[in-house]
């Protein structure tokens, strides 16, 4: 159901954003998921009745033109611009919300699949903080191998999820090994599992260890 819209001023401003779950402001936990390239809203809340958790509202913003940006993740960050700016801008207008209905920061995940994934990632990156979890299904920090990778803040142990294909044709595993040590030199508390011969999917195991962390956040 899209109960709002974006509210920020880049490319992506004032598309719906669908919810499932609590409602917000009855809400003791919040997940932000992101969809991938080429997919939808629809598709990410797909997984909303395997992450379902009393007390959790799930908010799922829809990219414009269902792409978050235009380039690969690899690509020079500024081929993907005005788009990426655009999208972490929704992703903090999301986290703010939470925060204005009265959830704790501790208390807020983000998840994305692909290109979700990776601005899920990035975003949290740039806003290192005390989230309630970072989950990172086939995904890694977004720029090119030789992009500086000094962001500010600390997670103060925030459980971080990654996990991928080992033969995914978007995602290297040298990025999502980068990805894993970056984080947790800024003292995430992560944990990485690479899937032999899968698909560019999620699995079972991928959402089992996302509704575990979920369900501590709303106990």
């Amino acid at each position: 159901m899209a109960d709002m819209t974006t509210a920020d001023d880049g490319p992506h401003r004032g598309l719906p954003v669908s919810a499932a779950g609590e409602p917000l402001d009855a809400a003791r936990a919040a997940l932000i998921l992101l969809h991938g390239r080429g997919a939808s809203a629809a598709d990410i809340l797909s997984f909303a009745p395997a992450l379902a958790q009393p007390g959790l509202a799930m908010l799922a913003p829809q990219a414009a033109g269902n792409a978050w940006y235009p380039n690969s993740f690899l690509a020079p960050i500024a081929s993907n611009e005005p788009y990426l700016s655009g999208a972490l801008a929704t992703v903090d207008s999301l986290v703010e919300r939470a925060l204005a209905a009265g959830i704790p920061l501790e208390r807020v995940a983000l998840l994305g699949f692909s290109q979700g994934a990776c601005l899920a990632l990035e975003y949290a990156a740039r806003h290192a903080r005390r989230y309630g979890g970072l989950i990172g299904w086939t995904g890694g920090l977004i720029g090119p191998d030789d992009a500086p990778r000094d962001y500010p803040g600390r997670f103060e142990s925030a459980p971080v999820f990654l996990g991928s294909s080992d033969q995914d044709p978007y995602v290297p595993q040298a990025r999502i090994a980068l990805t894993a040590e970056t984080l947790r030199g800024m003292g995430a508390d992560v944990t990485l599992r690479i899937y032999p011969d899968t698909a560019h999917t999620v699995n079972d195991d991928e959402i089992a260890f996302a509704r575990g962390l979920l369900a501590a956040l709303v106990t």
